[in-house]
This record gives structure tokens, sequence and C-alpha cells, in this order.
């Protein structure tokens, strides 16, 4: 019986053996003479809607274009003022006013002209990655767009809804339209892009630069459930900037939450 069981130990044991000799080389060679496998590339992100800070439904307006948060369903809670900043993105107001909202931790909805994402696109993105709401405001800027031919207003609209979408990764849910031109046909494409137009009810006139102490004067006359309208891009804008330097504290202080669309 010892023999025996000593039979079927060894015969095991030879069972759990690798192979030797000749065969076991060439399987070790054959598993080194494998290619890697190819790693599959990244998908890129397809553009999605960013929603409102304080829902995560998609808005719909009781007026249009919006001039007042109020106009907004659902609105957002009481206390609430949005600054809203057009024409960029600027290589050197935006990012100054983006360092000013990160400083300030306030959200803002940029209003951005589709040729100026083209111009720089990094820029755009970097607007979208510090979580600011990103809208359209028309590829070119045409101050007559309410004037404008439907087929060109669709292409206004629609390359750079495109152009925002692809450069950010945030589909564009608001329109502004150059000027607060509006006519029935920039409408009508706002609508068929599934976006809200969008106004202002306060407007410091900061494009024409009045100085700094008249804008922030315009801007703290802001109240809740107002939309402001500033620039960062189009021009000069270091009288807007210096204006926001006092104007968002103060307007903090006096007990209003600044959300974006």
């Amino acid at each position: 019986m010892l023999g025996a069981c000593a039979g079927l130990t060894a015969l095991g044991a030879d069972a759990a053996r690798p192979r030797g000799g000749s065969e076991a080389a060439a399987a070790q060679t054959t598993a080194r003479a494998r290619p890697a496998a190819t790693p599959s590339p990244t998908p890129t992100p397809k553009p999605t809607p960013r929603p409102a800070a304080w829902t995560q439904g998609k808005l719909t307006a009781t007026e249009k274009p919006v001039k007042e948060l109020s106009q907004l369903a659902p609105p957002p809670p009481p206390k609430s003022i949005a600054l809203t900043l057009d024409d960029g993105p600027h290589p050197k107001w935006t990012p100054r006013i983006l360092d000013l909202l990160a400083e300030e931790q306030v959200h803002a909805t940029f209003f951005i002209v589709g040729a100026q994402v083209k111009e720089h696109p990094k820029l755009a993105r970097r607007i979208a990655d510090a979580g600011h709401q990103i809208c359209n405001h028309t590829e070119t800027h045409p101050m007559s767009i309410a004037s404008l031919s439907g087929k060109r207003v669709r292409k206004e609209i629609g390359d750079a809804h495109d152009r925002i979408a692809d450069a950010t990764g945030v589909v564009p849910q608001f329109f502004r339209s150059p000027g607060g031109a509006w006519s029935k046909t920039v409408l009508e494409v706002t609508a068929e892009k599934g976006m809200l137009p969008i106004d202002w009810a306060v407007d410091p006139r900061d494009w024409a630069r009045p100085g700094a102490g008249r804008i922030r004067k315009a801007l703290l006359k802001g109240k809740d459930g107002e939309i402001l309208l500033c620039h960062d891009g189009g021009g000069d804008r270091s009288q807007t900037l210096k204006a926001l330097q006092d104007v968002i504290p103060k307007l903090k202080k006096r007990g209003l939450t600044f959300v974006a669309l």
C-alpha cells in the first residue's frame, strides 16, 4: 500500500510539472514573439448641454427674450443675480476676468462668438472647464442680424453652435442676439437649435468705455433676479474689469448670489 501511494504521488507530481525540453522552449519562444496589443484610442466625449446652476432639468421661458431670471421656469432661488459677459473669448481680458471670478468664487454666463472661438479654442475650453455657462452669440457678431435673410441667420447661429460645442464640449442652451436685435426669424432659429433667447435687465454700456465709475454705478443698481450685461471681448475691457472688481464683492455683501444660467 505504501508503495502504491508513493507511486500515485510521484505520478501526480509529474503531471503538475511543466513540459520540459524542446516543447517548453518552443512555447516560451512563441509567447515572446506575440505582438503587443494596440490600445484603443480614447473616444472624444460627445458635447452635452450644461444645466443651469439651480436645476438639472431643461429650462423654459415665460417671456422671450428673457430679461429677468423670474421669466425662467423653474426660476432660481430668491436673492439670485446673473452676470453675463459677451463677445469673447479675448486673449487679454477674458483670462483676467476668469481670474477675478475664480477669486470671488462666482460663476458667470459667457455668450461667446464663433470666430473668436476659432482663434482661441483653448481659452474657450478654459471658460467651460472653470464651470461657467457657455452660450451662443453668433459666428461673426453681425449687428444687423435682425434684417438678415433666414439663410444667413441660420448660418450665423448654426456655425457658432457647432464650433462652440466642438471646442468646449458644451452644447449651448442659450442665445443672445448681437446688440439685442431680435426678429421673428432670429427667435425661430434660436428655438430650432433648442436654445432660449436671453436679453438683460441692467446695461452699463461698458462696450462704449464710459469710465469704470459709470460702469460700477450702473451695475450696483442690479437687484434680485436681474441679468447684468458686461463684455469680456470686442476691445479694451480694462474699465469693465476694474468696475467688476468692486461690484462683485459689494453685491455679494448685499446677500445676492451670482448664478450661471
